[in-house]
């Protein structure tokens, strides 16, 4: 990951975004579903990714109100990690007070989600659009009255038969998955830094369809 940054700035310094740099604190937020019943779940994808990252760089989740939150420091940029306690279903709640607990604008949001409609491990960021009939999205949408905020969606493809989706949703991932998890998940913490330290164009450019 480190690879990457240097890389980022070597290549990219000239072409950070202003507002990035003014504004340096980033709210980011993994989807999920509390308990152990959920934990290995491809609905999950949201707390798994921030899990890895947290893994990586030694940080420790506390439980705080709505959500277990972490800090992260790194160039100027502090980025707050968040995984809501509210159940998948009402996860704006948990977004809405964060981002007032640490003042932290709306642009600065990244919302970290599972796909149906992508393939496994294919990355997708988006700065606006409609909640894809994701119930997490669709409520964090409602409580902050706007379709416009950053999504980075992950791909779980949609590999099962009809009438199937919640328990392929709700299922644990599949050996073949599970295999090719840990390089998907390097390359959704490099999405992170990246939204921090080069915004948001420079990462849909660089990481979309990867």
């Amino acid at each position: 990951m480190w690879t990457f940054i240097r890389h980022l700035f070597k290549t990219k310094k000239a072409s950070l975004e202003s507002e990035d740099i003014i504004m340096k604190k980033y709210l980011i937020v993994g989807l999920g579903n509390i308990g152990t019943d959920y934990e290995n779940t491809r609905h999950n994808i949201g707390f798994k990714v921030l899990d890895f990252f947290a893994k990586k760089e030694g940080l420790t989740f506390e439980t705080q109100k709505l959500g277990d939150v972490t800090h992260f420091k790194f160039k100027g940029r502090q980025f707050v990690f968040l995984k809501p306690s509210t159940y998948m279903n009402l996860s704006g709640k948990a977004v809405q007070y964060w981002l007032g607990q640490e003042k932290i604008p709306m642009e600065n949001l990244l919302v970290i989600t599972d796909d149906l409609n992508l393939p496994f491990g294919s990355i997708r960021i988006k700065t606006k659009g409609s909640d894809g009939g994701h119930n997490g999205l669709k409520d964090i949408q409602a409580k902050l009255q706007t379709v416009e905020y950053n999504r980075f969606r992950f791909g779980i493809s949609d590999a099962f038969s009809k009438g199937r989706q919640v328990d392929y949703v709700l299922g644990e991932w599949n050996e073949e998955e599970l295999s090719k998890l840990p390089e998907r998940l390097e390359k959704s913490s490099e999405v992170i830094l990246s939204f921090g330290m080069a915004g948001i164009t420079n990462t849909m450019n660089e990481f979309n369809g990867k």
